[in-house]
């Protein structure tokens, strides 16, 4: 139930390369092969023929063109793309800026989740890594309280915008701070949450860094679950597609461990699916995550 969503997920939709994705009536779309930009023309024509957008914007931006020997650009391809577009997702609006941001303006794979946190957030919740405040809003139709963590001024200005548009956002209590820093504080404090939420940007983008990605997932998590009141839910995420599944959720299992703290496994979570993955191509499977109940 919601307007922005993936059309086309690349190699996940027998479309590698490209990637499609509805804002409302924009579509903001993505061509990273030199394959697919020498028939540039045929794509938008198809776009045009099956979607009927009233505008397409080419987010042409990402580092992986230069790979092809392809320029970084941002072009209006029809109509007049909007710099902001009014989007719902459940009962949440947002506003999305098609030219800026990450991706193609809002990290769709996490709908899913963030709905599902939405339905079960309750008490006193923490939202870290917030970006733009989604999941921080969802949680606030159900939560007493919600305090969304992020080190960026730029990303919590946006936040800030997007709760004024929900009746419940202006619960939330928006902290401009690093993540591991407020992590530590709120323990040494000796702070309690009823529902936290921690979504990461990648930490491994490299399979050199995988190592290091580990110990800094293990540190926010161990945190994480040490701030757990007794019932509470954790909804912990990866996005790292150089870490397994299988690697984070032993890195899970070392950090319940060291924390003393006894969690049990709600269910396993990945990306939306209209971010479709294929078995043979993992680079499609990137955003793993585990909701975790304490049951204490």
């Amino acid at each position: 139930d919601s307007t922005a969503y993936r059309v086309v997920h690349a190699e996940g939709d027998a479309l590698p390369s490209l990637v499609v994705d509805r804002y409302g009536d924009l579509i903001v779309a993505q061509l990273l092969s030199a394959g697919l930009e020498a028939v540039r023309a045929d794509v938008l024509e198809a776009i045009h023929d099956v979607l009927r957008p009233s505008a397409v914007l080419l987010r042409n931006d990402t580092s992986v063109r230069r790979h092809e020997g392809l320029p970084l650009e941002i072009t209006a391809a029809a109509g007049s793309p909007p710099d902001e577009i009014d989007v719902r997702e459940g009962t949440v609006r947002f506003g999305v800026r098609p030219r800026e941001g990450q991706k193609t303006g809002a990290f769709l794979d996490q709908r899913d989740n963030r709905l599902l946190m939405g339905a079960v957030a309750t008490g006193r919740c923490l939202d870290v890594f917030t970006y733009h405040g989604l999941f921080a809003i969802h949680m606030s139709a159900r939560g007493q309280s919600v305090q969304a963590v992020d080190s960026s001024s730029a990303a919590l200005a946006v936040a800030r915008t997007n709760a004024d548009r929900n009746p419940a956002g202006s619960s939330i209590h928006w902290v401009e701070a690093n993540a591991f820093d407020h992590l530590r504080r709120l323990e040494q404090t000796g702070e309690q949450f009823d529902t936290v939420v921690l979504d990461p940007p990648a930490f491994a983008k490299a399979r050199g860094s995988v190592e290091r990605a580990l110990r800094g997932y293990k540190e926010i998590n161990l945190r994480a679950m040490r701030l757990l009141a007794p019932g509470g839910l954790l909804l912990t995420c990866s996005c790292s597609y150089h870490v397994s599944r299988e690697r984070f959720t032993t890195m899970l299992a070392d950090a319940a461990a060291d924390s003393r703290r006894r969690l049990g496994v709600v269910r396993y979570v990945g990306q939306a699916p209209d971010h479709p993955e294929l078995l043979t191509v993992p680079e499609t499977g990137y955003l793993k995550g585990v909701l975790l109940r304490s049951l204490e």
